[in-house]
């Protein structure tokens, strides 16, 4: 009997730091294990869908700088997030043909680009999740040259080719924020900050603060990794005593004693005890994985009911590519 030919795809570089996601595993924040999953996951959702799989399936994260992918069989892909110079359309399936690599290379907009590809990234899972959790090891490491990965068999649907009106937020948002009158730059030769709006909604402790944190401009620390987003600026003063610890979910701003925010990210702790005065809404969570170091952060208060109306018009353009 003649085998069934497994298609693959191998690690020719692995660039600045790739890694296998999909949208991370749920329930085990009781045992101290936060979800993970893709930083942007608007970007990783949207070329799996584009690429005909479902919206969970594993695909790759690159960040800052991509990598070299060599394809042994036909296959179609989706490159989506911000642009890494592929050569190749964004936000729409791309046939590539056996033997053909799909070369990424330096950031062009945003911190992270996703590679998708049909049938989804085939692998072992931890935890029910194929995401890799660096802090802790959970799910694997980063890739490295001459890794191979196995491409799965589970597309849903055909592949869509392009983006029907990828939502005009997007565009600018990935265009270094024109809104905000700010020019193109590429790292590394990055000359002047790219602005980014968060939009928030009080927290816990937002009682324990004034506005601060709305006033302030704060600027991207290279100490920032997807445990947390440290931010540099005007310091905010810290309520005196001691809070009891309290779980803290992704998105959640932490005022440490040192006055220097850190916005909790896909690898954050589950527990913590520092106050914490806002929550980054959910409609905004892909902005943070695109998130540069030295990028500008502005933070804005809107009430639940409009990020809430934010979430569900973000949620009606993804499931437009269905």
């Amino acid at each position: 009997m003649t085998g069934i030919r497994v298609s693959r795809m191998r690690v020719i570089s692995p660039g600045f730091l790739t890694t296998v996601q999909d949208l991370g595993r749920f329930g085990w924040a009781h045992f101290g294990v936060s979800a993970s999953g893709a930083a942007d996951a608007l970007a990783l959702r949207a070329g799996n869908l584009l690429a005909g799989n479902a919206e969970n399936a594993a695909a790759l994260e690159m960040t800052l700088v991509g990598g070299a992918f060599e394809f042994d069989t036909d296959a179609v892909i989706a490159l989506t997030g911000s642009d890494f110079g592929a050569g190749l359309p964004m936000w729409s399936a791309v046939e590539i043909r056996a033997g053909q690599t799909v070369r990424c290379g330096a950031t062009q907009s945003g911190a992270r680009c996703y590679l998708a590809v049909r049938g989804g990234l085939a692998g072992p899972k931890a935890m029910g999740s194929a995401s890799v959790h660096l802090m802790t090891g959970v799910g694997g490491r980063a890739l490295g040259r001459g890794d191979v990965l196995e491409i799965g068999n589970d597309a849903v649907r055909q592949p869509r080719r392009p983006a029907p009106g990828v939502p005009e937020f997007l565009r600018q948002a990935l265009r270094h924020g024109p809104q905000l009158g700010m020019p193109r730059v590429t790292l590394p030769r990055v000359t002047l900050p790219r602005v980014t709006l968060l939009r928030v909604t009080l927290g816990p402790q937002a009682a324990w603060f004034q506005d601060e944190l709305y006033t302030g401009a704060w600027v991207v620390s290279e100490e920032s990794n997807r445990m947390g987003i440290r931010l540099r600026g005007p310091a905010i003063p810290s309520p005196s005593g001691h809070m009891i610890t309290e779980g803290v979910p992704l998105g959640a701003i932490q005022v440490p004693p040192d006055g220097q925010p850190i916005v909790l990210f896909v690898e954050h702790q589950t527990t913590g005890g520092y106050p914490k005065p806002a929550n980054v809404i959910s409609a905004d969570f892909w902005r943070l994985g695109q998130l540069r170091p030295r990028d500008e952060v502005r933070f804005a208060r809107v009430a639940m009911e409009h990020a809430v109306e934010l979430l569900r018009d973000q949620e009606q353009w993804l499931y437009s590519l269905v």
